[in-house]
């Protein structure tokens, strides 16, 4: 069976599913009792002022940190294993910090991951142009063009992305999203993407996760999301929100 026809085929299906889990540090829940699952083909975006607790959300869903309490099924098993078994499984994960080598070129980053240029190539020609130069030179936003091809071109299963659009031109966050969308629709990647560009992240996801406080408070369709998105943007984004309710 082609890679594309096995898409096809678990279409719609659970590859990441949050039961009631709890994660924290040093024995201190950050986030606490979250239920929520991830589809094959589907864009999820998670949005929250910051410290709601989104990106702990990610490390525990990763197996960067264990989970304290609940349990997490990824790919239709159980696991409390660590990130690289979680990744040799099918997990991509990008977190807000650019992982690039700033003393080799763009193509060293990208075969040094075991990865042909032109896997990345396909998501993001415009960095061809740039393949043979220093990662160091390149914009921030082609360090996270490079960041986010590396991970779509090992046709992950699931992605996990946390702040792709963390300090970049609203044209470039456009198109790693766009990517993001095109990874699920045309590769049926599931996607967990956290994102404090509530209108951007809205316009290419299917459904959204608004977290205060450590608690999902809001699980809504893309459609139901982005017609409230006011309401969200003023009374969910802000840190002044979440004092008010404290």
């Amino acid at each position: 069976m082609s890679k594309k026809a096995f898409a096809e085929s678990v279409k719609g299906t659970v590859v990441l599913k949050a039961d009631n889990i709890s994660v924290g540090y040093v024995g201190q829940p950050v986030v606490r009792d979250l239920n929520f699952e991830v589809k094959s083909g589907q864009v999820v975006c998670v949005l929250g002022p910051n410290g709601a607790g989104k990106t702990t959300t990610l490390m525990g869903l990763s197996g960067v940190l264990p989970v304290m309490s609940g349990s997490v099924e990824m790919f239709g098993a159980v696991t409390v294993a660590g990130l690289h078994r979680r990744a040799r499984a099918g997990l991509s994960y990008v977190t807000e910090e650019r992982s690039v080598i700033k003393s080799i070129s763009l193509r060293d980053n990208i075969r040094l991951a075991g990865i042909e240029p032109q896997s990345v190539l396909e998501f993001f020609p415009e960095l061809e142009k740039r393949i043979g130069v220093r990662a160091g030179l390149l914009s921030g936003g082609e360090q996270q063009m490079l960041t986010l091809g590396r991970a779509l071109a090992r046709e992950p299963r699931l992605l996990l992305a946390d702040e792709l659009s963390l300090g970049l031109a609203p044209l470039i966050v456009d198109r790693l999203l766009k990517a993001v969308r095109d990874a699920a629709d045309q590769r049926n990647a599931g996607v967990l993407m956290v994102e404090q560009h509530a209108r951007k992240a809205l316009a290419y996801a299917d459904r959204a996760l608004v977290m205060q406080r450590g608690r999902i408070v809001l699980d809504l369709s893309g459609d139901e999301a982005r017609a409230r998105i006011h309401e969200i943007e003023e009374t969910y984004m802000t840190r002044s929100a979440e004092s008010l309710e404290e």
